[in-house]
């Protein structure tokens, strides 16, 4: 249920805590297309990346013979070179399917080819669009005001008081209710025999924390999208499963799509199998299930019922003779809710805006350990456009997609650099840490984003983002705003009444701003202090070893003294270097599924460094007190001591003293 981003090598280590990413072998199968379509055999080709150019004239988005060879030619190129094992794509343009077709294999072990209109791909958080139109659906019944409480709306599940102004509807579906970010060894299982049996009980098991006043910052919440699930199901009186069935996949003939977990029985047949990439071999991934938070990310679809959900988007709620949505709700879905800057895309009412070659888009995405997934509306042009993936680098595939489609079917009319304008002012103050808004602060999550961070300087009065091969330059555009050199890409910057910059927001991730970080959030801040009390714990456990003859002619309170400092500088360097590998081997399976015992276990090794700080603060006053050595040695053993309450400060301050679990 994590939100996709497509993005290249250096931008998806911008969003590295939202977007992570099984990486995966595969090579291509037999494909499956619509009858009507022409089926093409898939080969290898080399490795060579399909350049994306723009095209002085738009080719004929009506030539499906055309479109189709051109989809086929990136598919192969990027299947083959970032190890996909297989994929599906179905394209719409206004009421009709205009492209249906699956590449590679749905199952390997079976060798059974992706067919578009039954292989049925694990979405994640596209799921969210479901569940964003049902409630809108309920919106226009008069069953839910956008502007209301949703306390109001919840019977199972209160949320507190924590600012004045209460969280709305409207919050919940632009990702700005507030709520801090969550889900370390909860938001997901891999045994089926653990779903909890309702939506409430996971909300109120592992409820987050309100860290900002609604309707400020936009923060993508896995845990907002589930609260408007379950105001779905609570004020519509139907489970959340039965209603998306009945008021979205019925009417839309849906055939192949579902949010139960696990799979019901009589589409097992229809599974795509998710892998992952072991030496070179394929390996049959962990299914993964959504549980509680199945309103986020529980669904399971194929292409061609995503295209009849994408034609009912496309047309204003209609799809045939059903129609889903009024004409105006949808408008109003479709419509700006919510804008960081109102020179960049914004965030609709569940969809996230996305500007390519001067079309604004409506989007979202998702991804789990295998999948991969992304759906793009064009309202403008009627056209619509599904992909999905079931392992290696599908993000990437998506993006050299999508850039490519527009390109040659929507070249941008003016593709000259944009006019860039000389800043009045130092761009001095732009320079320094940010982090992403989407992030947690009350328990041990905060760790996980100990390295999500952001640097930005200056660098010939540019701004820099990225170093080496993947530097990138933004030059001043207008007031806080910067450009790629090269490129269209724009950032932009808050700033308080006071001038000093607040905030910074991508242009391609409206619903994922950063904040200035502040000084104990930086990384490098706390780095400095570790590297420097690591140094001074090695010292002071060679200083046990080579000294020890004449640790022997000491006194015995002086002994202990020496044998404490040492002791306690081995437990925490030993401490520090255990959590910090525990935590970085957990893949992102094992972050979101459970608490390890490794982790649980680590977790003490704190707890004691806490006891035997506090003994070397009571130890370093009695070697002062009674002048145990010289000068020189009592500074040094008050080093180890300030670098131990340093330790202990920095596991207080990221969570990790105790089993401070959400």
């Amino acid at each position: 249920m994590r939100r996709i981003i497509m993005l290249t090598s250096f931008k998806k280590r911008l969003i590295v805590g939202l977007t992570l990413l099984a990486v995966i072998s595969a090579g291509l199968g037999a494909s499956l297309v619509l009858p009507g379509y022409q089926a093409s055999a898939e080969t290898k080709t080399d490795q060579t990346v399909l350049p994306i150019t723009q095209t002085e004239v738009p080719a004929n988005l009506d030539d499906t013979a055309s479109l189709t060879a051109f989809v086929d030619s990136i598919m192969e190129k990027d299947m083959n070179r970032l190890q996909i094992p297989g994929a599906v794509i179905s394209i719409v343009k206004d009421d009709k399917i205009i492209l249906a077709k699956g590449y590679g294999s749905s199952n390997l072990e079976k060798a059974a080819p992706v067919d578009p209109i039954t292989s049925m791909f694990r979405i994640a958080s596209t799921t969210k669009l479901f569940t964003w139109t049902a409630v809108m659906q309920l919106v226009e019944q008069g069953k839910i005001d956008l502007d209301t409480d949703i306390n109001t709306y919840l019977k199972s599940v209160k949320i507190p008081a924590t600012y004045p102004e209460p969280i709305t509807m409207r919050h919940l579906m632009t990702h700005t209710a507030g709520f801090e970010e969550g889900g370390v060894g909860y938001q997901i299982t891999t045994d089926p025999a653990k779903l909890p049996g309702s939506i409430s009980e996971t909300l109120n098991k592992h409820m987050l924390a309100r860290v900002r006043p609604p309707g400020q910052i936009s923060s993508y919440s896995n845990y907002g999208a589930t609260l408007a699930g379950l105001i779905v199901e609570e004020v519509s009186g139907i489970p959340y499963n039965d209603y998306i069935k009945k008021y979205i996949f019925d009417p839309l003939d849906m055939k192949y799509s579902t949010v139960v977990e696990p799979l019901p029985e009589s589409f097992m047949p229809n599974k795509v199998v998710g892998y992952n990439s072991e030496n070179g071999s394929f390996i049959p991934g962990t299914p993964t299930f959504e549980g509680g938070f199945r309103p986020a990310g529980s669904g399971t679809v194929s292409a061609v019922d995503m295209a009849h959900f994408m034609i009912a988007h496309l047309q204003n709620g209609k799809y045939g003779d059903q129609q889903i949505l009024r004409p105006e709700t949808a408008e109003l879905m479709h419509s700006t809710a919510f804008q960081f800057d109102k020179r960049l895309p914004g965030v609709d009412l569940g969809f996230a805006e996305k500007q390519i070659n001067g079309l604004t888009l409506i989007t979202h995405g998702g991804s789990d350990p295998m999948f991969n997934t992304g759906l793009y509306l064009v309202p403008a042009k009627h056209v619509g456009i599904f992909v999905s993936y079931n392992g290696g680098e599908g993000g990437d595939s998506a993006a050299d997609l999508i850039q490519a489609f527009f390109n040659r079917y929507y070249p941008a009319p003016d593709a000259s650099q944009a006019e860039f304008i000389a800043s009045d002012e130092s761009i001095q103050k732009f320079a320094g840490a940010y982090q992403f808004t989407r992030r947690n602060i009350s328990d041990i999550d905060k760790f996980f984003n100990f390295f999500a961070q952001l640097n930005v300087s200056v660098e010939d009065n540019k701004l820099s983002l990225g170093s080496g091969s993947e530097q990138q330059l933004y030059s001043e555009v207008s007031p806080n705003m910067f450009q790629l050199e090269g490129g269209t890409e724009q950032i932009a910057f808050r700033t308080n009444e006071s001038g000093k910059v607040t905030h910074m927001i991508l242009g391609m991730a409206p619903d994922m701003p950063l904040e200035r970080t502040p000084l104990l959030d930086q990384n490098k801040f706390w780095l400095i202090i570790l590297g420097f009390s690591g140094l001074i714990f090695i010292t002071s456990l060679l200083g046990l070893i080579f000294s020890r003859r004449k640790i022997k002619a000491m006194t015995p309170p002086e002994k202990w003294a020496i044998r404490l400092s040492a002791g306690t500088a081995g437990w925490a360097l030993l401490s520090f270097v255990t959590i910090f590998m525990v935590v970085m081997s957990m893949d992102m399976m094992q972050k979101f599924s459970e608490i390890s015992l490794s982790l649980s276990l680590s977790l003490v090794m704190p707890i004691i460094l806490v006891g035997l700080t506090l003994a070397l603060l009571i130890s370093a006053i009695l070697v002062w007190k009674n002048k145990y050595w010289t000068a020189f040695k009592r500074v040094h053993y008050t080093l180890v001591t300030l670098s131990a309450v340093a330790m202990t400060l920095f596991f207080y301050y990221w969570n990790l003293l105790g089993w401070q679990f959400g």
